[in-house]
């Protein structure tokens, strides 16, 4: 049978696509944990308040690689979100098919993207 005339993923290829989304949502946790934890260190900044020219750069760089950091940590809890919700559409059977057209989700692009809730043709129509 066909991809095309597939219309869900046997259990089989539904634990293998678990497996892949666990650990990359391990991988993705301790990422988050990192950040959170420089984060917090750079909040810990000293109480030196020299005037001089160089360390008012230094913190206008500092500030900004802490925003930086806090973009980085958002993308990544939207990121560890969407893995998760990912876990759940396993569970009640709609991982895998695409919400745009209702089709199976190629399984290439599930192990590349394995949070993914669009087709390769459905994402490329939107553009």
């Amino acid at each position: 049978m066909s991809q095309d005339q597939k219309t869900a993923y046997s259990p089989d290829e539904l634990k293998e696509f678990e497996e892949i989304i666990l650990q990359k949502l391990g991988v993705a946790k301790a990422e988050l944990n990192s950040l959170k934890e420089t984060l917090s260190k750079k909040n810990d900044s000293g109480t030196d308040f020299t005037a001089s020219t160089s360390k008012l750069l230094e913190d206008g760089a500092d500030t900004l690689e802490r925003e930086n950091m806090s973009q980085l940590a958002a993308r990544q809890q939207k990121f560890i979100i969407n893995l998760e919700n990912a876990l759940v559409r396993i569970k009640n059977g709609t991982y895998g098919v695409c919400v745009d057209t209702g089709k199976l989700i190629a399984k290439d692009r599930l192990k590349a993207v394995p949070h993914t809730m669009h087709s390769i043709e459905a994402k490329l129509a939107k553009k």
